[in-house]
């Protein structure tokens, strides 16, 4: 075995086991760190097979931004463990099911007999001055570009979503809110009456002993 095997089959274990921990712990934030470990490792494991432009963007975008996106939402959510749990039994062996489904999938498209060395054969060394993400950019965005947009506005929808379940609005009570649409709308005679009053003599002041005396 090879120093690059060995560090690929590190990588991976610790890609598998981060993955397992993420979804059998109970806590959502250490979840989120163990994903973020998953990811570290994965783009470690797409920098020794020469792409090192997709690892650095995997740990830049994803454990630097959209984990931080993560943890944010569960922080605000303030999720109810005991309700999570409440249909746990329930959904068991209709989570298991598609899981089974999923992994067989994920063989027939990743098997061995699609993905092996005597299938694609060794990659090839690429020279000191190769550019990687020229190699990406040029197919993502003239072959793959409708690809590419789609997948950017399920990322503005996923970010929309977010922002949705963070929002929390307090009732009238204990809060003012300004409704800006119905400002717009009100009229002048909606908020200004005209009130039209006789004219009245102020009449002068009049002292208790000044009374008396009169």
């Amino acid at each position: 075995m090879t120093f690059e095997q060995f560090i690929f089959y590190l990588l991976a274990a610790i890609a598998a086991v981060s993955g397992l921990m993420m979804i059998t712990v109970k806590n959502p934030v250490k979840a989120a760190l163990w994903l973020v470990l998953a990811f570290i490792s994965t783009a470690g494991v797409w920098i020794t097979a020469q792409a090192e432009f997709l690892g650095l963007v995997l740990i830049l975008v994803y454990v630097g931004a959209v984990m931080v996106l993560f943890l944010f939402v569960v922080m605000m959510l303030d999720i109810n463990m005991a309700v999570l749990k409440e249909g746990f039994t329930k959904y068991l062996p209709l989570g298991a099911m598609a899981a089974l489904a999923i992994f067989a999938l994920m063989y027939m498209v990743l098997g061995p007999e699609h993905f092996g060395l005597d299938v694609t054969g060794t990659p090839d060394v690429k020279a000191a001055d190769f550019s990687n993400t020229e190699a990406i950019a040029v197919p993502l965005y003239t072959v793959h570009v409708y690809a590419f947009v789609l997948a950017a506005v399920l990322l503005l929808v996923g970010i929309v979503a977010a922002i949705a379940l963070t929002l929390r609005r307090r009732p009238t009570t204990e809060v003012l809110y300004q409704n800006i649409d119905k400002q717009v709308k009100t009229l002048a005679a909606d908020r200004f009456r005209m009130v039209k009053m006789d004219a009245v003599k102020e009449q002068p002041i009049v002292e208790a002993g000044e009374e008396d005396k009169k």
